[in-house]
């Protein structure tokens, strides 16, 4: 069981997530954007970070950057619809533990989170 912040604009990935995450007994709470991530970190400290990569305001690298400042060891897996190799180089060399692809299957959402949680690779897709 983990602590999960799950960051994502769209209300159906935030609900789709949970219905993957809560059986397997992880506390979740939830952040719409980046600035409310920052606060939600900061507040809860979660083991976990899923973000979206394409939100309003603050794109999800930007809040992956500013969240390996505030904390090197955190884990993020960043979650998009991109399917670019490109895209899933750039956010792992920002510092992502892990990378999926929206839309969301579940054996791919907890082996990534699994993996992201054991400090491996195994988060990578």
């Amino acid at each position: 069981m983990a602590r999960i912040l799950i960051v994502d604009d769209s209300g159906m990935s935030r609900r789709t997530l949970r219905k993957i995450l809560e059986p397997e007994g992880h506390v979740l709470s939830e952040a719409t954007d980046g600035m409310s991530a920052l606060e939600r970190f900061f507040i809860d400290r979660p083991n976990l970070v899923m973000l979206d990569l394409t939100m309003t305001g603050m794109y999800g690298i930007d809040v992956l950057k500013k969240l390996k400042e505030i904390d090197p060891g955190v884990r993020v897996v960043v979650a998009s619809a991109d399917i670019q190799a490109s895209t899933r180089a750039m956010v792992i060399e920002a510092g992502a533990t892990g990378f999926i692809n929206k839309p969301f299957d579940i054996e791919r959402v907890l082996k990534a989170v699994n993996g992201a949680l054991e400090e491996s690779t195994g988060g990578i897709e």
